[in-house]
């Protein structure tokens, strides 16, 4: 298992020799740091934590600091773990970049969705809608509650709520290009978020 943290920067497309065109999502990967190493005898399980995108000291408090300096590095913005990963690989104050990966492999890819604010079950969960007629007296409502019990709603109803901002995983995306330089992959397809959001880039738990 290998992962990297990263940024989205947007989608565009790319051509094959064939002629053919693919849809990619333009990530943003690394530098990332190697700011702690986490294993079984100390904390009880093994992780890689990886920090990304430099964040000023004075938006950072005290242990933010002090976490980064064991390090050697600056605090970060976007800090996450990445579990699965040969401890042995890696030292604290490692700079990890793009080049991990190379083209033709797939990954998972975590992101923070965009928030969609509040709403209700036909956008929320595509539930339809009742009758339109001017007749009717149930137009967008979110259903029955249950007859059964009727003194309480049970658990997992679709109701009315905050739509979207919820951390979501696509996986099997493939790796269409690497561009070492500029530390960007190129992913076919969408991933979750909003542009500048963070995301983690893993290897794929299905190929």
């Amino acid at each position: 298992m290998k992962g990297i943290l990263g940024k989205k920067l947007g989608m565009t497309q790319v051509f094959t020799p064939e002629g053919n065109v693919i849809p990619v999502t333009v990530i943003e990967a690394g530098p990332c740091v190697v700011l702690q190493k986490k294993d079984q005898e100390n904390d009880g399980y093994e992780a890689v934590q990886f920090g990304f995108s430099d964040k000023k000291e004075s938006r950072t408090n005290k242990p933010e600091i002090g976490h980064a300096k064991k390090a050697g590095a600056t605090p970060k913005r976007y800090v996450r773990e990445i579990r699965g990963i040969i401890l042995g690989d890696y030292e604290v104050g490692q700079e990890v970049k793009a080049d991990l990966f190379a083209e033709g492999e797939f990954v998972d890819v975590t992101g923070i969705s965009k928030g969609k604010g509040f709403a209700g079950v036909i956008k929320r969960w595509g539930q339809s809608t009742g009758p339109m007629a001017h007749g009717s007296r149930y137009h967008r409502g979110p259903g029955s509650m249950g007859s059964i019990q009727a003194n309480r709603v049970p658990k997992g109803k679709r109701l009315p709520g905050h739509m979207g901002n919820e951390t979501i995983t696509i996986q099997k995306l493939e790796i269409i290009r690497v561009d070492a330089e500029r530390n960007v992959l190129l992913v076919k397809g969408s991933i979750p978020g909003p542009k500048n959001g963070f995301v983690k880039v893993k290897q794929t738990v299905k190929k």
